[in-house]
């Protein structure tokens, strides 16, 4: 069959931006020898012929994707987004192009969770999946795609569904990474419930609340990725072939439990958070208690010494012989009354 170029699209200057992390060319699934450049990507794709071209790239700017993105007709909007990234998860259907922009998720490793900790960082992969191509471009910390890649060059089978083929890799990639960090976030939230329901490791308020903050960065990248991948999974998109999506359904399931575990993350932080306040108006509570109850044994030898104290001429007992040790004793005795009343109440 003859190669043809697509309609719409012309050739940029022929040559690939500098952001290119690999751009090659796949036949029913196996690569094609030798590099590319952007005029012979576009003379050699062929969707008939089941060729296309996977263009991978990492913080395009608006001039390095220029030529790109006039080549294969990709609409302005989609450009803006690919390049100034910074977009929630979400499907864009441009003609017979696709874009899926999915939030990506890494684990930052720490020792504690203080008040000023990163747990999770947060990166975006836009996927382009249409006749003849896929292109990929990358930001921030999203993870290079080059095993994502690999793999599908050792599977030849995965690679001949095409750009389809492409997104569902990458969806499955990343959804992946969501199930590594959420069981990594799993022992963060089971350490710090340990240590808030423990009397003897105070918490502060403000470490529980960084979780929560970046349990919600974590929700953001994942949630909203639930319609998105239950659309593609539909078999409503004539770009995705029905073998896929059987393929992006399961990834769809994987987001979403997820999304559950996400959900009882957020009820447990939230539960810990109020914990933390109760325990602290507890302890705020006995505190008071110990204050007062200290108050009230100073209060009775103060009383007593300040009434003997006044200086007054008569005053029978000040000319009494035991007047001084029948005083003291009085003290010491009503104190003990009192201490002991107190710690019957466990207010010392």
């Amino acid at each position: 069959m003859a190669e043809h170029q697509p309609g719409g699209r012309r050739p940029g200057a022929g040559g690939l931006p500098p952001t290119v992390v690999d751009c090659a060319l796949y036949e029913e699934g196996r690569r094609l020898p030798g590099p590319v450049d952007l005029s012979t990507v576009l003379e050699r794709i062929n969707p008939e012929a089941g060729r296309f071209a996977w263009i991978g790239l990492y913080e395009p700017s608006t001039e390095q994707f220029r030529d790109i993105a006039e080549a294969f007709g990709l609409h302005p909007l989609a450009v803006e987004d690919a390049v100034h990234a910074q977009q929630r998860p979400k499907l864009e259907h441009y003609g017979d192009i696709l874009l899926l922009v999915l939030k990506t998720i890494v684990y930052v490793e720490h020792e504690a969770i203080t008040a000023t900790s990163e747990i999770v960082d947060t990166g975006e992969i836009m996927v382009f999946a249409g006749p003849g191509f896929a292109i990929t471009v990358r930001h921030g910390s999203a993870p290079p795609l080059t095993e994502v890649r690999h793999r599908l060059e050792r599977h030849p089978h995965q690679l001949s569904r095409g750009p389809a083929g492409v997104l569902y890799a990458v969806a499955d990639m990343v959804v992946d990474r969501y199930i590594d960090v959420a069981n990594a976030f799993a022992g963060d939230v089971d350490q710090l419930e340990s240590e808030v329901f423990s009397p003897d490791h105070p918490v502060d308020a403000a470490r529980i609340y960084q979780l929560k903050r970046e349990l919600l960065e974590f929700r953001r990248a994942v949630v909203p990725l639930s319609n998105p991948l239950q659309r593609l999974g539909e078999r409503s998109l004539s770009q995705i072939p029905p073998e896929v999506t059987n393929y992006l359904r399961d990834v769809a399931d994987h987001q979403q439990q997820v999304a559950e575990q996400i959900a009882g993350f957020d009820e447990l932080v939230s539960g810990m958070l109020h914990a933390s306040i109760a325990q602290l108006g507890v302890q705020q509570n006995t505190d008071i208690r110990r204050i007062s109850s200290a108050a009230a044994l100073i209060a009775v030898p103060t009383m007593i010494v300040g009434i003997y104290g006044m200086n007054f001429e008569h005053m029978p007992e000040l000319g009494w012989t035991y007047g001084y040790p029948a005083v003291i004793a009085v003290i010491a005795t009503l104190c003990t009354l009192i201490y002991r009343a107190f710690r019957r109440n466990n207010w010392l």
